[in-house]
């Protein structure tokens, strides 16, 4: 099924968010405006795209977009705030950085805490549907993935160029092994049996 433009006048933003389920790192969220014309046929939810397909993607995006902007929350805040509230914050520091302010805002999900005085719809599965929500998974992912592939020079043991701080079997048998390290999330449940780590 191909994508198609949520029919709105005014500048229609995208935003969604990656990383909301790793043990580590931050949530990464991405809004983007796109030019009112803009197609691109290999363009999807990014978790139907390979890595390398949403590599080639990125610059693109990033070129064809009238605005966009990728935002990190860091571990540490989601500890604080939680992961749910730390994602719609998420979005919104990437709203407050476009150049144009929005007339309206496509969500990804069925949950968003109201930006501003604009007009917001969220859509389940937004990101397979509309091409401006499709567009900023696009690169919530890519720029999430990188910082993720960065900071695994750091702590190479648990993988975190291949994982991204996702739950694998393998990035919790590391945390068996070396324990948890600064990036990871401590609110978070690291391991099957234990609901919470003693820090």
């Amino acid at each position: 099924m191909s994508l198609v433009r949520f029919d709105s006048p005014g500048h229609l933003a995208g935003t969604d968010e990656a990383g909301r389920g790793c043990l580590a790192g931050p949530v990464t969220a991405a809004a983007i405006i796109l030019a009112p014309d803009f197609e691109n046929e290999v363009l999807t939810d990014s978790k139907k795209l390979s890595e390398s397909k949403r590599k080639e993607l990125k610059p693109i995006l990033e070129e064809k977009a009238l605005t966009y902007s990728v935002q990190h929350v860091f571990q540490e805040e989601i500890d604080v705030i939680n992961i749910l509230n730390a994602s719609f914050l998420a979005m919104h520091k990437s709203l407050d950085k476009l150049s144009m302010l929005p007339s309206l805002i496509l969500v990804d999900g069925n949950r968003f805490k109201p930006y501003q005085s604009i007009q917001h719809h969220c859509i389940i599965k937004g990101d397979g549907k509309y091409l401006s929500i499709a567009a900023a998974s696009v690169l919530a992912k890519t720029y999430r993935d990188a910082y993720m592939e960065k900071i695994h020079l750091e702590f190479p043991m648990y993988n975190w160029k291949k994982n991204k701080g996702y739950p694998t079997k393998e990035h919790r048998e590391a945390i068996r092994k070396y324990g948890i390290c600064k990036y990871h999330r401590k609110s978070f449940r690291q391991l099957p049996e234990q609901l919470m780590l003693d820090i």
